[in-house]
């Protein structure tokens, strides 16, 4: 009892100090017994008391912008040492209430919400924790560090997707160019010119841009897998292998060269698709995985892939790639992987026949009538391939195709120019 009246004696005569200071104008002298205030209470372990001094001396009159941010700084150095995780919940949003609305702590109020957020996701509130961590937009922010930034909206975009909010989490993505991982970070930085903000340095939590990369392209690849987009997912693990610290370790970058391989082959063919896989093609390290090497190779090769012999030889490298596109999605993985066998075969006939009868497209494709017709259906209206099919006569002809004088029936191939 006797040591509550003494806090309360302490801090009347510190709030009299306080005021005379704020009425004077003096700027050090109000940060400092408004600081004072909030260590006696600290010392005590007074924690509603800590929180109402916050609150008074924040609405007193005329309150300094400087003695604000230096409580709010000062407070927040008290949150992990509270008793409970109530006490904690209670000083973070008394800090944050105060912040509420003053640009000169954004700052603060920004890293008040990442641990609310944080607490609430270690709760189970996973919803709440997102909503909480959209209601700030620190890419307005010009004073918080580029890696903070990245950082917070990573987070931002990390609980979307784990609420399976896949709109948002793209919108949320969008605020982070790619390019910026590209920032050379060995230029030093310039310095500030009189009437620039002043830009605060991220605290020590904060991952590095290249790890803050890797970060980025993880998440943007649990959101394509959501929506299958096998060539998207693709690019993304390209730009993890072409990150300095994965390309200088061999464990680190033969698994992502192998998921870069598969997504590849998943890929339906178009221009980006097979520039990417001849620049993959390229690559010297692709010789310490030989098996996939010749994978993308019968790719690129003009020649009719046998659908059952390549799944025999790759049948148990596809079961043991781990999280390919994560639980029952395998499945539909290894039906695309047909799906872009059969399309591959396609384009080789196309290559060597301007005309082919229905039935004998079948055979070259190992497939039946009605399947060699849905698949070169489906490639003509993706316009993968730009051809027409005479159903009655039972031909698939290439739109570019001019009649040659001699054809071959016992074949199957009725012209042959191209």
């Amino acid at each position: 009892m006797e040591g509550e009246r003494s806090l309360e004696a302490s801090i009347e005569q510190l709030l009299n100090v306080e005021k005379q200071m704020r009425l004077a104008g003096d700027v050090a002298g109000t940060k400092k017994a408004a600081t004072d205030i909030l260590q006696l209470c600290f010392e005590a372990k007074a924690w509603r008391t800590l929180n109402d001094q916050i609150v008074l001396l924040s609405k007193r009159r005329g309150q300094l912008k400087q003695a604000v941010t230096a409580m709010v700084q000062q407070a927040m150095q008290y949150i992990d040492e509270t008793p409970d995780i109530e006490t904690k919940i209670e000083l973070i949003k008394t800090l944050n209430n105060v912040s509420a609305g003053k640009i000169y702590v954004e700052i603060e109020r920004a890293r008040l919400i990442k641990k609310l957020a944080k607490i609430k996701e270690e709760q189970g509130l996973i919803a709440e924790a997102a909503d909480l961590m959209q209601e700030i937009a620190v890419e307005t922010f010009g004073a918080m560090a580029k890696t903070e930034k990245i950082a917070f909206i990573l987070e931002q975009v990390r609980l979307c997707l784990d609420r399976q909010d896949y709109v948002r989490a793209q919108i949320l993505s969008r605020k982070i160019s790619p390019r910026v991982f590209d920032a050379d970070s060995t230029k030093e930085k310039k310095k500030p010119k009189e009437g620039d903000n002043i830009v605060e340095e991220a605290p020590a939590d904060i991952p590095s841009l290249m790890e803050l990369k890797r970060i980025y392209y993880e998440l943007m690849i649990r959101y394509y897998s959501h929506h299958q987009d096998y060539l998207e997912i693709c690019r993304c693990y390209k730009s993890i292998y072409d990150i300095p610290s994965v390309k200088e370790n061999s464990a680190q970058w033969i698994p992502v060269l192998r998921k870069i391989c598969w997504y590849l082959v998943l890929s339906p063919h178009e221009p980006m698709q097979s520039s990417l896989l001849n620049s993959i093609l390229e690559d010297k390290n692709l010789s310490e995985i030989p098996n996939f090497r010749l994978l993308l190779k019968q790719l690129v090769t003009m020649e009719v892939i046998q659908w059952t012999a390549l799944w025999n030889d790759y049948k148990d490298e596809f079961d043991n790639e781990k999280n390919l596109l994560g639980g029952s999605l395998v499945e539909k993985a290894a039906e695309d992987l047909k799906q872009r066998i059969i399309e591959h075969n396609i384009l080789v006939v196309s290559k060597y026949y301007s005309r082919i009868t229905l039935k004998r497209l079948a055979e070259l494709l190992c497939l039946n009538l009605k399947e060699a017709e849905k698949h070169l259906s489906e490639m003509v209206v993706s316009k993968a391939l730009v051809a027409k099919i005479d159903r009655p006569m039972g031909i698939f002809e290439k739109d570019d195709y001019e009649p040659c004088a001699i054809g071959h029936p016992e074949s199957g191939m009725i012209g042959c120019c191209a």
